[in-house]
């Protein structure tokens, strides 16, 4: 069983029809997040920044929206069973909340190395964590065995059509807030955020240029659109835990088709972007939120001709839930 989102009317698992019926299904229960800006910011890009901040995003992080438009897209005798995904993170606790909204169980297959704080929002929010080891097979096969004693129904953290509608109400906010926007920075890991945003902001514009931000120890999308095909990495190594996923098979062919390149940046590029949020933006985000901003004060961004025409770029800050520890840490290096 999956939940019950509209057939998208062309190859991919959503359009824009799907991703305007996800805004009407989830607006009672999502913030419509703000955009921010900085002439600060603006004079050290040489460019107008709009942060669309989902740090703010109930849960904190933008998985909120696709959690909730698949929990609420299940019809009563299948959301009675409950729900169960794998996780590192900001979906299971997306997914968590969700499912204490509409009354169902929720139970998370978390990796034992998953941040702390997120873990503790599982709990915080009544999931019932179930953990794994880190290895994907192991999550996978963990959360089988939950579905095959629960009957629950398995929410995937972005290979789902409801997942991908619900974050392309990003877009459908982002560009009511800024019309100007000529190009949107999101950060790339499964590819659920960045196939709805990407989605949807062509169906409204389609001359908008969408680009991927990847670390560099994570770089299996950059690698998958050399090579015309998904391509997994043998291991990861980043500090954006939120960016360790590999592309599915429903959100290749969009990020195949409609994002327009991929940004690769390495961690210390990473932390200084975190620190500028901090400083400048006086927001607490986490490296995977932070990696948006340290695309576009990249060398690579900043100096490739193709871009310069993109004078008003719109960034997904996807998220804000970091353990100060390791923020104080990364910071202070």
């Amino acid at each position: 069983m999956e939940p019950n989102c509209p057939t998208s009317s062309n190859d991919y698992a959503a359009d824009i029809s799907s991703i305007r019926q996800a805004q009407v299904r989830i607006e009672p229960f999502v913030h419509r997040t703000p955009v921010l800006t900085s002439e600060t910011l603006d004079s050290i890009t040489g460019r107008k920044l709009y942060f669309k901040c989902e740090c703010f995003q109930k849960g904190g992080a933008f998985k909120f929206r696709g959690a909730c438009n698949a929990i609420y897209s299940l019809d009563d005798d299948h959301a009675a069973k409950g729900v169960v995904t794998h996780s590192s993170g900001n979906h299971a606790a997306a997914l968590a909340l969700a499912a204490k909204l509409r009354g169902i169980p929720a139970y998370i297959v978390i990796p034992k190395n998953a941040p702390k704080c997120k873990v503790e929002n599982v709990k915080r929010y009544g999931g019932q964590v179930i953990w794994s080891e880190p290895l994907m097979q192991s999550r996978e096969d963990t959360a089988n065995k939950v579905l095959q004693d629960t009957g629950a129904v398995l929410i995937h953290p972005y290979n789902d059509g409801c997942i991908i509608s619900g974050q392309g109400t990003i877009s459908l906010e982002l560009l009511e807030q800024a019309s100007e926007i000529d190009a949107i920075i999101v950060p790339i890991s499964g590819g659920g955020l960045i196939s709805g945003v990407a989605l949807a902001a062509k169906a409204i514009n389609p001359a908008i240029r969408i680009f991927a931000a990847e670390p560099m120890g994570a770089d299996d999308a950059f690698q998958s659109k050399i090579n015309g095909r998904i391509t997994k990495l043998s291991e990861v190594n980043t500090i954006a835990d939120g960016l360790r996923a590999f592309l599915g098979d429903l959100t290749w062919p969009i990020v195949r088709d409609l994002v327009d390149d991929v940004i690769v940046v390495d961690d210390e590029e990473i932390i200084q972007a975190m620190r500028l949020c901090y400083e400048i933006l006086k927001i607490a985000v986490e490296p995977s939120g932070a990696i948006g901003l340290a695309a576009v004060l990249s060398s690579s961004f900043k100096t490739n001709p193709a871009y310069s025409e993109c004078n008003n770029i719109g960034i997904v800050i996807s998220g804000g839930n970091v353990d100060l520890g390791v923020l104080w840490n990364s910071v202070n290096k």
